[in-house]
């Protein structure tokens, strides 16, 4: 890497440029795989392209594609004929959409790294793949929201029926086939979903002010680890037998809309970024290398009151935010970048992974981007949406635990929800229209970001937990048996709202190690939905007959399945038994 680049890529504490892992010594660690060194910001950042209609028809392929100038081509899945990732789709609120997915994958990318130990994996994915298509943060019917285990083989397809009678907001689709979900989604099975209303309407002009067109730009932000081949790879810790089971790590290179450490030249205005954390693994803290404020405007489910200005804010897997950023403030020709400051949790440090620290660069142009200035509101005004209503009242309370319980396996790192495994029948089942709130009880140091499928929810804060106290109290029976003590004899000190950034609608929420998080979640009725929730549904893709299915395949798409899943957005942990089933029955 030559001396500029180097400059470039920076150097930071703990980290070679690159970002790769040293330890103290200096040394790199011999536990973990390294990227080679590449130069960063000689490729250009890619505008995702749009996908619009009411009736789309999206293929999951095989596919190569090069994430940097000097690496070779790697093998990658992709959607709607990219190499990497998928369109973005762009759909009004109210205007349902059908969609017809189809499995058109080969040999899996990353066939070597399945472990067929987990729960759901036959040897046959490996060179027959199943896919499932997940609309992150729809409110959608059972039978088209992706269940883990609808599984669309290849040459099959499924239909998908999006009512999209929810609010403007940032969602993404993603894959979620049972137990090899990480590994389908780090090979490129990821794309955002823009809906729009009356107010933010994606067009100039619109009653909000805000940025549309070349000046709003979504931004998938990605971890990787490439082998010195200039291949990707799903493989983190060199101790751990490749085709096993890892628990995850994070990578070494930055990605952003499938391009490893890119550059954009900006005009001089503000942007709207909807910005994604896809990533399997790393929540990140971001900014910006200059330490220039900008605003969030919205989060996972829509639009907060009103901008919130900051420095940082941080972003767990699986979670959105919609920012504006200001470069107006840039001279022609200067730069700033993008980066992240958030150590790993502590099992991955001792491994050696750090903080992977940059993800892009923006260079200031001469000319004038767009001049109108940030909202002063959002919602609740005048020509505006309704206000953030106050949070509901609940009337049932749940306790539900993250931990790790001790496995006897290499590595005894399997995380579980309530202690329990996917399959067990003690699921939640609350009631439509019922108001609840969940208490997150994390008794691991590490944080967990916590999806719900179908639902919406809102913060209400997060307390410390007294970890030590509160497991000498409640010893964990073995793996298998429900373990959701309360925690309230236990708490260390008072409830820390959320940050304003994420005070609105979420679908995803951070559960930061040793602590109790609470949302307040009210369940759909029926007949608000305009579907049954708790209706039960076929494992069987739409166009697939029985008779047509590998034995495998047939064993698999057996049964029906009914409801919906809660889990771990860190994606290996989800692969392996940190994710429930749940019902919403009448």
């Amino acid at each position: 890497m030559s001396a500029a680049a180097t400059a470039a890529a920076m150097s930071w504490p703990g980290s070679r440029a690159g970002g790769q892992p040293l330890w103290p010594d200096g040394i790199e660690s011999p536990l973990i795989f390294h990227s080679p060194e590449i130069e960063p910001f000689v490729d250009e950042l890619p505008r995702l392209p749009f996908l619009r209609g009411d009736r789309l028809d999206l293929a999951a392929t095989t596919t190569t594609h090069r994430f940097h100038r000097d690496l070779a081509d790697s093998p990658a899945l992709g959607y709607g004929g990219m190499s990497y990732l998928g369109p973005t789709i762009e759909r009004r609120v109210d205007e349902p959409l059908h969609l017809q997915f189809r499995n058109r994958v080969a040999t899996h990318p990353f066939a070597a790294d399945i472990d067929t130990t987990l729960y759901g994996v036959d040897q046959s994915f490996r060179t027959i793949p199943p896919t499932v298509l997940h609309l992150h943060g729809g409110v959608t019917p059972p039978d088209s929201d992706g269940n883990p285990l609808h599984l669309v083989f290849p040459g099959q397809s499924a239909r998908h029926h999006y009512p999209l009678r929810q609010d403007a907001g940032n969602l993404w689709y993603h894959d979620h086939a049972m137990g090899i979900t990480r590994l389908n989604v780090y090979a490129g099975l990821a794309g955002m979903v823009l809906l729009r209303d009356e107010f933010d309407t994606g067009e100039p002009g619109n009653p909000l002010g805000l940025p549309t067109g070349e000046f709003e730009m979504p931004l998938v932000l990605q971890e990787k680890v490439f082998t010195q081949e200039g291949m990707q790879s799903a493989r983190i810790i060199r101790v751990i037998p490749q085709g096993s089971w890892e628990g995850g790590g994070g990578g070494d290179v930055g990605v952003v809309n499938g391009i490893a450490w890119p550059r954009l030249d900006v005009a001089r205005g503000l942007y709207r970024f909807r910005v994604l954390n896809a990533a399997s693994f790393s929540s990140l803290n971001l900014f910006f290398s200059n330490r220039m404020r900008f605003w969030a405007i919205g989060n996972d489910q829509g639009l907060l009151d009103a901008p919130v200005v900051t420095e940082s804010l941080m972003l767990g897997p699986g979670e959105r935010v919609d920012l504006l950023v200001d470069f107006s403030g840039l001279a022609p020709g200067e730069t700033v970048e993008l980066r992240n400051d958030l150590p790993p949790p502590l099992q991955a440090s001792t491994l050696g992974i750090v903080t992977m620290p940059l993800f892009c660069r923006f260079r200031a142009d001469s000319r004038r981007g767009f001049t109108g200035s940030v909202p002063r509101r959002l919602r609740g005004a005048p020509g505006l949406p309704p206000a953030l209503p106050p949070l509901e009242t609940p009337t049932v309370f749940r306790n539900l635990t993250l931990s790790q319980p001790l496995e006897l396996r290499i590595p005894p790192a399997i995380m579980a929800l309530n202690n329990l495994t996917f399959d067990d029948p003690d699921i939640e089942m609350p009631r439509q229209g019922t108001v609840e709130q969940w208490n997150f009880i994390n008794v691991t140091s590490e944080p967990h970001p916590i999806h719900l499928h179908l639902v919406s929810f809102r913060t209400m804060g997060r307390t410390p937990l007294r970890t030590v106290a509160y497991r000498l109290a409640n010893r964990q029976p073995p793996l298998g048996v429900k373990w959701t003590p309360s925690a309230e004899a236990f708490l260390g000190g008072a409830q820390s709202p959320p940050a304003a950034w994420e005070s609105g609608w979420k679908d995803t929420v951070q559960v930061k190690g040793g602590t109790v998080t609470r949302i307040i979640v009210r369940f759909p009725t029926e007949e608000e939905l305009g579907f049954d929730p708790d209706a039960p549904f076929s494992r069987l893709p739409s166009s697939a007959p029985l008779d047509t299915l590998a034995p495998a395949q047939t064993s698999a798409n057996s049964g029906d399945l009914q409801g919906y899943v809660w889990h771990c957005h860190i994606l290996d942990h989800e692969d392996n038994e940190m994710m429930l089933r749940y019902r919403t029955v009448r």
